[in-house]
């Protein structure tokens, strides 16, 4: 049986996305077959598609895609937690630029009753990395302070609603043009990163998240408290920096996680996280999807639909 997806044979620009036919996988014993309704577009995919993959160890012929919602459609003998027809979201690293993909039970979450399917695609990649960010790697605990960078951004957006859950102050740093829309996440105070240097306003924060990268980055050790951490998502410590700054530094990259995604669904059901949707492409046009995902002025997720 034939199923259409997005996929790529060589590594490069978007170019390289190939809207084709080709075979629905069959779940194994411990896998599950989830018909996709909606996949999100994120930034990992674009680098898997420009050559990270290469050095992930990936083979081509591959289909890009991070994280999705839909129902499962056939599940391998071995799996019982879900079954045909449950509603689901979840992440993995590749596959969801498609009509169908195959995942592992640890991979899946039950979809929160409250939002759509496209709402809940763009929840599991930007959520997760938010929490294990926040959470398992800085350890943020209730009255401490921590300042998001990209706080408008789809995983900035979600580490403010989080800390803000926890019962932090938390500081969103935007462009201006964002601040409402950060506030309204519940943020305590807000940086106009375009107009402000947040180093010469914020100090002793017990915690700094940072999805940017470069001279954000090296600016951001000295905003911290002693023994207060840094957590990147896209830079390697500075070793000097952490030593002159008396602070601790890490880099992170998400990894699924059933309970997580379970707590995050009841979050979502609760009313405490919410998400913004950019705009919905089909999934033909993914193309462009990719193309306006890497627009600095968009907010929002990006979302595919099969």
């Amino acid at each position: 049986m034939k199923m259409k997806a997005i996929q790529i044979n060589d590594y490069g620009d978007e170019d390289v996305l190939k809207y084709v036919a080709v075979e629905r996988p069959e779940p194994e014993d411990d896998e599950l077959l989830v018909k996709i309704i909606a996949a999100a577009v994120n930034p990992v995919d674009i680098k898997i598609r420009n050559g990270k993959g290469k050095k992930f160890g990936m083979n081509l012929p591959l289909i890009v895609g991070a994280d999705f919602a839909g129902t499962v459609e056939n599940i391998g003998g071995g799996i019982k937690k879900f079954k045909a027809g449950d509603a689901v979201y979840g992440k993995i690293l590749i596959g969801c630029y498609s009509e169908y993909v195959i995942v592992k039970e640890i991979e899946l979450g039950r979809k929160p009753k409250n939002v759509d399917f496209i709402s809940a695609a763009s929840l599991p990649m930007a959520t997760l990395t938010a929490w294990q960010a926040i959470f398992d790697n800085a350890h943020l605990e209730n009255g401490q302070k921590i300042l998001v960078h990209g706080a408008s951004g789809s995983v900035g957006s979600m580490a403010v609603q989080l800390a803000k859950a926890k019962g932090a102050y938390v500081i969103g740093s935007a462009s201006g043009s964002n601040e409402d829309f950060v506030n309204n996440l519940g943020a305590d105070a807000f940086i106009d990163y375009k107009s402000k240097d947040f180093e010469t306003i914020v100090k002793d924060m017990d915690v700094v998240f940072d999805p940017i990268g470069g001279d954000t980055h090296k600016r951001s050790y000295q905003v911290l408290k002693e023994n207060g951490i840094l957590v990147s998502l896209v830079q390697e410590p500075f070793e000097e920096l952490m030593q002159h700054y008396k602070v601790q530094a890490k880099i992170m990259a998400s990894q699924p996680n059933p309970e997580q995604l379970e707590a995050i669904t009841q979050m979502v059901e609760a009313g405490q996280i919410k998400t913004e949707i950019g705009q919905v492409f089909p999934l033909s046009e993914a193309k462009k999807a990719q193309i306006q995902s890497q627009d600095r002025n968009v907010r929002g997720k990006i979302i595919l639909e099969p």
